[in-house]
């Protein structure tokens, strides 16, 4: 017979049922700063982020207007541009970034912002926040408005200045002031957040609305979401749908994620999964994190795809390399499993711990698993009940405690909630002492 554990080698799903996220936990888009061509590139800041898990994010702005003044024949916007397609990877030359620096230092707010970028990149410069803020500051001072946004976003992160929200909201006020669909989306958030302001979800909805209107699609992304949630407007599916496939269409991996969501699970559209697999594909294919993971669970299930380990595998290890809990879980169960993979225990222990140490319920229970029936790491009953009791809220958790219990002393159950408060504290890292 299996043991009462080998329910949790199945995948955990890693999402509620309302499981349409604002555009992922905090994850920083950052407009590439030199980019002429409207380019964006997506950092998870993992340190910024333990600090601000709050549903969306905050945007740096502003490299449309790069390209617009290209196309317009502002110098600097050229030699941006040219740059740009010249260098791999938007590389910076010392001779070009003091080429921008006597430009910022004439007073050129363009100049500004783009030096202000390269201290926050460590591009062409060394790193220094310190004086990013100096060269945002410059600008918003002269009331540039992608100034007032970077400068607003520096407060909130509290780089190179004291985090402060209510600085950062009265900076996101005067890029709104101009209508700035950056400042506005921000601002937003900020409601969203109830960072700097009281939290209020209907003037999150009317600053999301506003930028989504001017076409910015982190906007629509979110104004999709407060519709999925009903949260500061009546619950609409429909119209969920509707902002999700706007921004999906302008290549916004949140929008192509949220929108296979809504196909596979046929809210607001008739349900399909072959459509759900298009659009995941989409997001997974730009790099996304999410995007991998949903692909590789539609690959698994065979849900309009067929059935396939092997690529399922592939996309949750894409997913799993770059930090995505649900995908690290997914691939430690393979490994438990032998789908897809060689059968290895210590592999799915690997993959396990790294999404129970991000907080992950699924992986904290899978790992306790493993270490209640000694499957790749010794057996363990303290370790196993400390994982098991880290996970708050999943659903079996005080069953296989239960269960657990009437294997331990009462001296080793004790020690055992003793560390799973310890592991909580520590936010799951450095809990086997």
């Amino acid at each position: 017979l299996r043991s009462p554990f080998s329910v949790l080698r199945s995948p955990v799903s890693p999402r509620p049922v309302h499981g349409l996220k604002l555009n992922t936990v905090f994850r920083l888009t950052f407009i590439l700063l030199l980019g002429g061509a409207g380019l964006t590139a997506c950092a998870n800041l993992q340190q910024a982020q333990t600090a601000h898990k709050q549903e969306n994010d905050v945007t740096f702005s502003y490299a449309e207007r790069l390209k617009t003044e290209a196309e317009q024949g502002n110098a600097l916007g050229q030699v941006t541009k040219e740059q740009t397609v010249h260098k791999q990877e938007n590389a910076v030359t010392i001779s070009f970034a003091e080429r921008l620096k006597t430009k910022a230092e004439q007073g050129d707010v363009l100049a500004q912002i783009v030096v202000g970028g390269m201290y926050v990149e460590g591009r062409g410069v060394q790193k220094n926040y310190n004086l990013a803020v100096l060269w945002y500051r410059k600008a918003a001072e002269q009331g540039d408005a992608d100034g007032q946004v970077n400068l607003g976003a520096m407060y909130v992160l509290g780089w190179g200045v004291p985090q402060d929200d209510r600085l950062a909201v009265q900076w996101f006020r005067k890029a709104v002031e101009q209508g700035h669909a950056n400042g506005q989306y921000n601002l937003g958030w900020m409601y969203k957040a109830g960072r700097g302001v009281p939290r209020d979800d209907q003037l999150a909805v009317q600053w999301y609305r506003k930028a989504a209107e001017q076409g910015y699609a982190l906007a629509q992304v979110n104004l999709g979401v407060m519709y999925v949630l009903g949260r500061g407007v009546p619950q609409d599916d429909r119209l969920a749908v509707e902002w999700f496939r706007k921004a999906a269409e302008q290549g916004n991996a949140g929008g192509q994620n949220n929108l296979g969501r809504t196909y596979k699970e046929g809210r607001g559209v008739p349900q399909s999964d072959h459509l759900a697999v298009q659009w995941y594909r989409k997001a997974a294919e730009q790099g996304d994190a999410d995007g991998q993971y949903w692909l590789g669970l539609m690959y698994e299930e065979g849900r309009g795809v067929p059935k396939n380990d092997q690529l399922a595998v592939e996309w949750y290890r894409k997913a799993a390399e770059q930090g995505e809990a649900a995908g690290q879980n997914n691939l430690g169960w393979m490994y438990a499993e032998g789908r897809g993979v060689p059968q290895d225990d210590k592999l799915a222990v690997q993959w396990y711990r790294k999404a129970a140490e991000q907080g992950y319920a699924g992986g904290q229970v899978n790992l306790g698993g493993m270490y209640a029936e000694g499957w790749g790491v010794p057996k363990n009953y303290v370790y196993a009940y400390m994982w098991i009791a880290a996970s708050d809220g999943f659903e079996k958790a005080v069953e296989l405690q239960n269960i657990l219990e009437k294997e331990m002393t009462p001296s080793q159950v004790k020690k055992a909630k003793e560390l799973a408060q310890a592991c909580k504290r520590k936010q799951y890292k450095d809990c086997e002492v």
